[in-house]
């Protein structure tokens, strides 16, 4: 749960109000390198609506004329206008120029070239304002001195950029980007743990060792870094701006001038943090948006994964539908149409005599002929439809010895298979699978190859726990045409039984001839029975 973001009030004089309080409260704390009421002007004039800088610039102006007066107006009011008035307004001006050109710039930091283009935005601004100041002030004080010009030009420079560095981000987080309520707790739980005692130990160097303040003020840059990696940008924000006044008052404390090498070394050292901690919200958001990526991707596959199998279990019984349909089809012209020729050719043996006494023996013979070549003609249809020879002499025996070898034969092509396995760890519609493919493919090797020898090669075995068959399937005929005959549906079809079963089907190259080689995974889960082998 995200603390909820600050909402500016709409009562223009209570947020005048405010915001001039906040600038009393900072006004007493400004040094010459370190103008934290500047960032403070920036940061409010940056984050809250334009209709709503009268009040505040207002409000700072009263606030100002209100300390001069008490001061008893040193410089007069001619003095007041040019040297408290243009600073507020350059800035307003300033800022209004860059939310006109790019009206989201500075509100956000969360990554790093957001974070890039506020600070560029902090030296456009304070080199504005500052080159305002330098020509009012050599105005005047004509006899101003060149050397008196020039530090003051790199105090003004070093005190706004580093107001800025230290209150902006401060205020981005309070006003736009609040942290969550467990980031909060972190936040102060690692600031019991790390900055206090860090503060505690810078504290007992620079007591020790008062002569090298640097050598603390570079060793106070570790809880910051710790914080940058550990809570992004808000983390080293809040360490950068603590470290800050850490230093400012035990420099007070102990004596110290102020130095504008260990502000300039602040400078240097919050741009760098800042940009690092902007860079690990960024990195940290990118992982958790590839994490919701893959989870996302994860389901999607899951998904597919689970389509995949709906589909082949689909295809699956298709082919099992098909293979039923084919195992009746057989029976059922086993039964009838067998037993008709078989009914048939007795009755021609029955009136055989009588057609030899009638002088029309050639007739009988004739059609005994047209009989057998029936009954052949029956016998491949039903090889087709199902090839009884798997259940009489298992898958090995029916693709070496079976019809495959006899039509190879018949169209005189040489024959050589290679047969390793037990074929009864495999399914029954793996085995009838294997057994169509070597059918489908030998039939192609004699219709269209013109080859002289098909091989067969197959490998039955487990692996991982799965059941697998290996069939490679080749012959070197003249190879398969660029583009396939009209109404082929060979290779197709066997590369749809494969895909249903589950397996890979592979159309590998080959010198000449057609190579295919088919990888299935059994499904069979039941206790092995002895069949035919």
């Amino acid at each position: 749960m995200r603390l909820k973001p600050f909402r500016p009030l709409h009562s223009g004089p209570l947020l005048g109000a405010i915001y001039v309080l906040l600038w009393l409260l900072l006004w007493p704390t400004e040094q010459p390198y370190w103008a934290l009421p500047y960032g403070l002007r920036f940061g409010a004039l940056l984050l809250l609506p334009v209709r709503r800088w009268g009040w505040l610039l207002g409000a700072e102006l009263i606030a100002s004329a209100g300390m001069s007066m008490h001061d008893g107006l040193p410089m007069g009011w001619s003095g007041f206008f040019l040297g408290d008035l243009p600073e507020p307004l350059v800035t307003a001006a300033s800022l209004w120029l860059l939310r006109r050109l790019n009206p989201h710039a500075g509100t956000s930091l969360h990554n790093p070239q957001e974070t890039a283009r506020l600070l560029l935005a902090a030296m456009l601004v304070v080199l504005a304002t500052t080159a305002v100041d330098i020509g009012l002030l050599t105005v005047i004080h004509t006899a101003a001195a060149e050397d008196a010009l020039i530090h003051m030009l790199g105090n003004e420079l070093l005190g706004g950029y580093l107001g800025v560095l230290l209150m902006v981000p401060v205020m981005v987080l309070l006003l736009r980007a609040p942290p969550s309520r467990h980031a909060l707790a972190e936040l102060a739980l690692d600031g019991l743990q790390v900055m206090l005692p860090a503060m505690a130990i810078l504290l007992l160097l620079s007591e020790q060792a008062t002569s090298q303040p640097q050598f603390a003020r570079a060793l106070s840059l570790a809880p910051v870094l710790f914080f940058a990696f550990r809570h992004g940008w808000r983390g080293a924000s809040l360490a950068i701006t603590i470290s800050s006044f850490g230093m400012t008052v035990l420099d007070q404390r102990l004596g110290h001038a102020p130095s504008a090498a260990g502000y300039l070394f602040l400078a240097v050292a919050g741009t760098g943090t800042l940009m690092l901690g902007s860079a690990t919200d960024a990195l940290r958001r990118s992982k958790l948006q590839v994490a919701e990526q893959n989870t996302h991707l994860a389901a999607v596959n899951r998904r597919l994964d689970q389509l995949a199998r709906q589909l082949r279990a689909a295809a699956r019984g298709n082919l099992q539908a098909e293979e039923n349909q084919r195992r009746h089809m057989a029976a059922e012209l086993h039964d009838e149409l067998g037993q008709n020729i078989t009914a048939i050719q007795t009755h021609v043996k029955l009136v055989q005599a009588r057609l030899q006494q009638a002088g029309l023996e050639d007739i009988g013979t004739s059609i005994n002929s047209i009989l057998a070549h029936m009954r052949r003609a029956l016998h491949r249809l039903l090889d087709d439809l199902r090839p009884a020879v798997l259940d009489e002499f298992g898958l090995l025996r029916a693709l070496d010895e079976g019809p495959i070898r006899d039509l190879l034969k018949a169209a005189g092509i040489h024959y050589v298979t290679d047969l390793h396995g037990d074929p009864r760890l495999l399914d029954d519609d793996t085995r009838t699978a294997i057994y169509r493919l070597a059918q489908e493919s030998a039939t192609n090797a004699v219709k269209h190859a013109r080859a002289s020898e098909f091989r067969l090669r197959l490998r039955i075995g487990e692996r991982h726990g799965a059941i697998l068959a290996l069939l490679d399937l080749r012959d070197d005929g003249i190879g398969l045409p660029e583009r396939p005959p009209r109404g082929g549906r060979g290779l197709q079809g066997m590369r749809d039984r494969v895909t249903s079963l589950g397996g890979l089907f592979q159309l590998r190259p080959a010198p000449r001839g057609v190579h295919l080689r088919v990888l299935l995974r059994s499904n069979n889960d039941l206790p092995v029975t002895f069949r035919p082998v």
